[in-house]
């Protein structure tokens, strides 16, 4: 059952990285990669299960923090510029 499981996320992992690849616009690629980094959680998840290393679960716990922190650092450079924008920089203009 848990061989199926990563046959379906290694499978969905590689269309993803297809449309990482092909996106056509800048948020289809960022979307495409926090989708990778979230089947790479649910890939460490299943095989920490299938090997009996529950610590591979601790590692899927801060690789998503990671993942999420860098999705939104790069949102918000193709948005803007900057990392360093602030939002009161708008208002003073």
């Amino acid at each position: 059952m848990f061989a199926a499981a990563t046959a379906a996320i290694l499978v969905a992992l590689s269309l993803a990285i297809t449309r990482a690849i092909r996106g056509p616009t800048v948020f289809d690629r960022v979307l495409a990669g926090n989708s990778v980094g979230t089947l790479a959680i649910m890939l460490l998840a299943v095989t920490g299960f299938l090997t009996g290393r529950p610590e591979f679960l601790d590692i899927g716990l801060t690789y998503g923090l990671l993942n999420l922190i860098s999705t939104l650092a790069v949102l918000k450079f193709f948005r803007h510029g900057d990392l360093a924008y602030a939002a009161d920089d708008e208002q003073r203009s």
